[in-house]
Order: C-alpha cells, then structure tokens, then sequence
C-alpha cells in the first residue's frame, strides 16, 4: 500500500484554541471561562476566551485555561474532566496531542439565592389583611 502525497494540512493555533474552549465550557460543573488579561477581550472571541496555548521547541503543546466554577461542584474533579475532555477533543478533532493541560479556577460562581417566603419568615397570617 502506498501512501499519496496530496498536500499539507495546517491547523490555525486559533481552531485549537476554539476547539479547547468547547470542550472545557461543555464539562459539568464550569459556570464560564474567563481571560487571564483584562486585555485579551478584543482578541479572543467567546469560543476561545480563556484559553492559552503555548508550544515549545519540541512541539509539544501545552494549554493554559481560566475557568469559574459553579458552586458546591469538587473542584479537583472538574478540574479533571476538563483535563480530559480537552485533551480527547483537541487529539480526535485535529489530531494533535496536547501534553499538558494546567487549569486555573480563578473563581466560583454562586448559585442563584431564591428570595425567601415572607410567610415562612414571619408567620402565616403575615400577609393577611386585617
């Protein structure tokens, strides 16, 4: 069997980027990703916000993410699955390996507060009108 050379593939380092953010906003438990550089918001999208990848002389690549949590969520384990996913995506969607995955957890989101019941606070007859 032998192999046809048709051409080169090159793969922009902003799909990649793309393609990293997706994977870590789908993981249960991220609330959103968030810049490193107040900067950054004119040069990064919402579909890469957050994500920073650097590759060294070796090739190897390396992902830097900023991410909110939700929560009451485990932090080491989110930080997992974002671990995970990215490196799954970014191998299965362009063949390419990412060595390191380093997350940042620069906050947590708190879940949304529902206003208490004045009735459960003061007693039922509160709100009646005398």
């Amino acid at each position: 069997m032998s192999v046809e050379n048709i051409g080169e593939i090159v793969i922009a380092p902003h799909v990649l980027e793309v393609i990293t953010g997706i994977a870590s906003a789908k993981v249960e438990g991220v609330h959103s990703l968030h810049n490193k550089r107040f900067t950054d918001g004119w040069s990064k999208t919402s579909l890469n916000r957050g994500v920073y990848l650097e590759s060294d002389e070796e090739g190897n690549l390396t992902a830097d993410i900023y991410v909110y949590l939700e929560y009451g969520v485990s932090v080491p384990n989110v930080s997992m699955n974002i671990q995970r996913a990215v490196k799954t995506a970014v191998f299965n969607y362009a063949d390419v390996t990412v060595s390191a995955v380093n997350i940042h957890v620069v906050g947590i989101v708190p879940v949304e507060t529902p206003k208490p019941d004045l009735q459960d606070l003061f007693g039922e007859d509160f709100l009646d009108e005398e």
